[in-house]
Order: C-alpha cells, then structure tokens, then sequence
C-alpha cells in the first residue's frame, strides 16, 4: 500500500514537471524584442519577434528590447579651451540594431554607452572655447554623435542623435559675459553713427556740388529757408543774404563808380 502511494506521487511529480518544461520551451517576444539564444554556453542564433522554443536545461535566452532609448547624461564638469569652467549636461538618443554583440561583445551596454557619452562629452568640448559651446551647438551636437556612434558601432548600437541641454556659467562669468555684450553693442551702435555721419556728409557734399551748377536752385533753396523762417514764432528774423547777391551789387557798385569817373 505505502510503495503504490510513493508510486502514484512520483507519477504526479513528473507528470508537472514534464508540464511546466513544456510551458517553459515556449516564449512570446514582443515587436521590439530579441531573443539572443545561448546552446550550452555557445551562441546559436537570434530569434524574435513573436512565439519562440527554447529547450529546457540546453539553451538560454537573453531578451533585447531593440527601442530607441533616451538616456540623460549627467552634468559634467568641462573645461573649455579658453579655460573657462562649465558645467554641461546632454541626451543621447541611441538603439540596438545587433542584438548579438550587444550581448556578448559588452557586459552592459546601457552602461557602457553612459559612460562613454560622458568621457566624449569632456574631451569634445574641452577642445572649443566658451562662445563656440554657447553659439554652436549643432556643430558640437554633431561631432559628440559621430564619436559615440564610432565607439559603439562594435557593440551593435546606432546613436542617432545627441543634444546639450544646458552649459550652466558661475555668477562671475555671467557678469562677465553680460559686460562683453554692452560693450559689443556699445560699439556697433558707435560704428552705425559714424556711418550715418559719412553718409549724410556725402549727400551734403553732392547737394552743394548739384546748387552750385544750377543758380536758380539755389535761388529756389533760398526762398524756402525765408519761408520756413516766417513760419516759425519768432520775435528776431534773420534774413540770409546770398553771397552771389553781394557780388552782384558789387559789380553794379563798381560800374555806377566808373560812369561818374567817365562823366567828371
């Protein structure tokens, strides 16, 4: 009785245990993931998406999600060509594309990528000075994505994009900075004056040139300078008199003078 009792439980025991292996074998992955499949410590194949057999106590699987992940880099502390201290923070948008040396070639990818993003992001703009970090980020965004996109392409992954966020300043390089920009405008607006001087001198210079040709213009110029005089409140009017009117009642003074000599 008790040896049909141990019989009937070892019957029950294996019956679940060759169940829950035949549950086992089947696995389901996801669009966005990848089964690497180990065969007794080797490497067999790369399976997924969708229903997979994996062999019970003779092959593994490491799952993959092949996604586009964002990560955040921490801030680092860059010191800028100019000697200039920074602190710089970015993200990296990077994917698995081989699942295969993602796994085998690199113990942990996603740490691996954080960590390199870091060093690049140091040694990438400690090669430029403090205005090309601050005015040209697309050029610096670019050059930190080609190196990392390099450093990882043997790991499987693809960078596709690479973004600084912030490049946060001490108090006394703002002020600095903010010193810098007053000057500059100080400047521009000195240089537009001096321009607006030049030309204002030149069509002063081709308006006196263009009256001198023509006297009645200058005639015409003269009655609407007493015409603007009149009409403005006034006690003391002064009348300009043109120096061609003086020279005329000067001939006419020395011709009167030479008749009275001729006549006497």
């Amino acid at each position: 009785m008790l040896a049909q009792y141990f019989t009937n439980a070892f019957t029950i025991a294996m019956v679940i245990l060759v169940l829950v292996l035949l549950v086992s074998m089947f696995r389901i992955l996801r669009e966005y993931e990848r089964g690497v499949i180990f065969m007794l410590g080797r490497f067999y194949r790369v399976k997924g998406p969708g229903l997979i057999i994996v062999v019970p106590l003779i092959q593994q699987m490491v799952r993959v999600d092949i996604r586009t992940v964002v990560m955040d880099v921490p801030t680092q502390d860059v010191i800028s060509k100019d000697n200039v201290s920074v602190m710089v923070n970015a993200v990296v948008y990077y994917r698995v594309t081989d699942a295969q040396p993602a796994i085998i070639n690199v113990e942990n990818f996603h740490e691996a990528t954080s960590q390199l993003a870091q060093t690049t992001l140091r040694s990438v703009l400690g090669q430029y000075e403090l205005d090309d970090m601050l005015s040209s980020r697309e050029t610096l965004n670019s050059a930190i994505q080609t190196i990392l996109d390099q450093q990882t392409d043997s790991w499987g992954i693809k960078v596709s994009n690479v973004e600084i966020k912030h490049v946060d300043l001490n108090e006394s390089m703002i002020r600095a900075i903010a010193k810098q920009a007053e000057a500059e405008r100080e400047r521009r607006a000195k240089v537009i004056h001096a321009q607006g001087e030049q030309e204002a001198a030149e069509k002063l210079s081709q308006a006196a040139k263009t009256l001198s040709q023509q006297p009645q213009a200058l005639q015409l110029r003269y009655l609407q300078t007493l015409t603007e005089i009149a009409g403005e409140h006034s006690n003391t009017v002064v009348f300009p008199l043109p120096i061609e009117m003086l020279q005329h009642l000067q001939k006419a003074t020395e011709g009167m003078s030479s008749d009275e000599t001729a006549n006497s």
